[in-house]
């Protein structure tokens, strides 16, 4: 087996640069590869290309062992390629590989062109159940010419991070998850983990369509527990006297339980929790099956948007002011795709409200869909303002429990904050 000591990450966003600084940070030589000039330079100049805690310092902490480049060219010279592009859904809640294609064809041809096997192409990037095998592999073995899981290895390698927390989500994982072309691939990774990792994390190595299945799984199933808490909350909401952190609290003190996600508040979102669930329930209708489970998970989260928006309708009259706090799906990122607080405050706006939205993390610049709201940079700028009838938090950013509002203004939260 030879041992990786060079790599190449195709794709500096939000995971790839990590991937990239992290890999570097402990010592291995680190060529990021993007088509963005600006992501290139950025790294080249020792600078984050994107906005996430830690990714400063661990930049820094690998000085002199990444670099950036335009030219696919330059990463033959590495052990192995991780691909991270894009792969955005489909109207059917498939995944698209178009992205995928684009970044690991002209790595194939270079490496035929350089006459240079052994090399190990890993997709980090969530895929289809099935599309590794069926679009990937036969893509690389006809860009090359040669075989795959002979002359080349391929590895499906997700990752389970947390944006806010995706540096030491890399560092510190609680699995590694490998599916493999070869047996050889799979060890040449695993040993690049044992290095990589600080703690030593549990490697599941399995086939690569089993693999394929256990990421989407495991989001799906956490889907399925933060709904099944919405659920139950909705339920307690029409009984006055019960209490639902009283009851999450207790119903996760059952071991079989636990009570990690089970906390009361509002609909799951981001870029991979909705999106993997509905590839699961795409993926079970592919094969002729149905995954209720799955379905009815999509359905209630989408139920507690609709309640949230119900509830606080009820408390305006036509042209009020709203203030929605916490516009990201969750504390410590940006990200507001298919938050709360989004659905809130754009069914708000069309409903002909004037929305007031803050976020500590999300602004105008990094999240474009705020442009058409008032935007307020500090939430302590409302508390004197009494033309707000409703201030809703959204996210349960800690900050926001020293906020302060008018006693005419009613403030919701579903959090225990």
């Amino acid at each position: 087996m030879i041992p990786i000591r060079t790599v190449s990450v195709f794709g500096l966003g939000k995971l790839g640069a990590c991937i990239a600084a992290t890999l570097a940070a402990r010592g291995f030589e680190v060529l990021g590869v993007d088509i963005d000039r600006e992501k290139v330079r950025c790294v080249n100049d020792g600078l984050p290309p994107v906005e996430e805690p830690l990714l400063p310092e661990t930049m820094n902490a690998g000085k002199g062992h990444l670099r950036a480049t335009q030219d696919v060219g330059e990463a033959v010279a590495t052990d192995a390629s991780f691909f991270i592009p894009p792969s955005p859904s489909l109207p059917d809640g498939s995944f698209s590989t178009d992205y995928l294609l684009k970044a690991m064809q002209p790595m194939a041809k270079a490496l035929r062109e350089a006459k240079k096997k052994g090399h190990l192409f890993v997709c980090s990037s969530t895929t289809t159940p099935g599309a590794v095998d069926a679009v990937l592999i036969p893509m690389l073995e006809k860009e090359t010419g040669w075989k795959a899981g002979v002359d080349f290895g391929v590895c499906y390698n997700p990752e389970f991070i947390a944006l806010g927390n995706v540096i030491n989500g890399l560092l510190e994982p609680d699995m590694v998850l490998i599916g493999e072309s070869d047996q050889q691939s799979g060890d040449r990774l695993e040993d690049l983990y044992k290095r990589y990792n600080r703690n030593q994390p549990h490697i599941a190595r399995m086939s690569i369509i089993s693999a394929e299945l256990t990421k989407i799984s495991v989001n799906s199933y956490i889907t399925m527990k933060i709904s099944f808490t919405n659920q139950l909350r909705l339920i307690a909401d029409r009984f006055p006297k019960a209490d639902i952190h009283a009851v999450l609290d207790a119903i996760g003190s059952d071991s079989r339980i636990n009570k990690k996600y089970l906390k009361a508040g509002l609909s799951y979102g981001g870029p991979c929790f909705p999106r993997d669930n509905r590839l699961l329930a795409y993926t079970a209708r592919q094969v002729g099956l149905e995954a209720p489970l799955a379905e009815a998970s999509d359905r209630v989260n989408e139920t507690t948007k609709q309640e949230l928006l119900e509830k606080v309708s009820a408390w305006l009259e036509k042209g009020d002011t709203v203030a929605v706090l916490g516009m990201s799906y969750k504390p410590d990122t940006y990200i507001v795709e298919e938050s709360a607080g989004l659905y809130l405050a754009q069914r708000l706006k069309r409903a002909g409200h004037r929305v007031l939205a803050h976020d500590y993390g999300a602004t105008s610049e990094n999240s474009p869909s705020l442009h058409e709201f008032e935007v307020v940079n500090d939430p302590r700028l409302l508390e004197d303002d009494r033309t707000i009838r409703v201030a809703v938090i959204c996210c349960p950013w800690p900050q926001y429990q020293s906020v302060r509002f008018s006693p005419k203004t009613r403030v919701f939260s579903p959090w225990r904050l």
